[in-house]
């Protein structure tokens, strides 16, 4: 299947400086006999934000593993600013999903944030002074300034996940990849860290492609959905893919999509999956 629509961000009515962050051609991704996906194309370009969609084991998080150089394509090329990728590239950044960290560690959100800056070095950590300045830029940037220097098990969720968007921020990105970062997030906190991601690509023109198994927190943020389901992908705007018609092509059985207002509900869709409502 391919891309059914490749829209540029002046084409949606915002901004694109033309240049081409990640390029995936004929790209496919298989464990064995299992295709997660195959001949999926995707441009992605500065300032865009991708979100990515799709149940359980459909391949979401492996397309991340991929672009982070830790899985390689079983076939295709993959180009992120038109170099191969590589583990540790400053270019990408990437926000985990939320994992509360254990009371007893005594690393600090600045220490965290540094891990960012200098932490695939060996030795003694360098920069001294510079590097502490940029540091709390970063977590001024975010809004955890005023818990920099408390440990990250004191922190709430929210807090936790604006310290990990610092960290992922540390190198200046052109690609920021984001692996489920509302998940266990009650709606305040998950709003406040989509907001920061999208503050992010408009004041640097970085390229987001987010991960989600919820598409209604980050929606008016969205410029693209990459949906990936059993074995096939469909590219789109979010009107032109969430639909009753293209969901059910790509699940091969029937599913209902309704739009109420500002938000998306899926009814039917196989497996664990869940984008804001809908019954699974």
């Amino acid at each position: 299947m391919t891309e059914q629509t490749a829209v540029s961000r002046t084409e949606l009515g915002g901004e694109s400086s033309g240049r081409t962050v990640l390029d995936l051609q004929d790209a496919m991704l298989a464990y064995g006999q299992r295709v997660l996906w195959r001949d999926l194309d995707l441009e992605v370009r500065s300032g865009e934000f991708v979100a990515v969609l799709g149940p359980n084991g459909s391949g979401k998080t492996s397309l991340l593993r991929v672009l982070l150089g830790q899985q390689p394509l079983s076939a295709g090329r993959l180009l992120v600013d038109g170099r191969a990728p590589s583990r540790g590239s400053d270019l990408i950044g990437y926000i985990p999903q939320h994992r509360s960290a254990a009371t007893h560690i005594p690393l600090r959100a600045r220490d965290l944030v540094r891990l960012g800056i200098d932490g695939h070095r060996w030795g003694l950590p360098l920069g001294g002074g510079r590097v502490r300045r940029r540091v709390d830029e970063l977590l001024t940037a975010v809004g955890a300034a005023p818990y920099a220097d408390l440990p990250l098990g004191l922190l709430s969720g929210g807090e936790q996940q604006r310290v990990r968007v610092a960290q992922a921020l540390a190198t200046d990105p052109i690609l920021l990849l984001c692996d489920e970062p509302l998940l266990s997030l009650d709606l305040h906190h998950q709003q406040a860290v989509a907001a920061l991601v999208d503050q992010r690509r408009r004041e640097h023109d970085t390229a987001v492609l987010f991960v989600t198994h919820e598409i209604n927190p980050i929606l008016r943020y969205v410029d693209r959905v990459l949906y990936l389901a059993e074995g096939h992908f469909r590219i789109g705007p979010p009107e032109q893919v969430m639909t009753s018609a293209v969901l059910s092509e790509l699940y091969g059985s029937p599913v209902e999509v309704i739009r109420a207002r500002d938000q998306f509900v899926v009814v039917g869709a196989p497996g664990s999956y869940d984008h804001g409502g809908e019954a699974s």
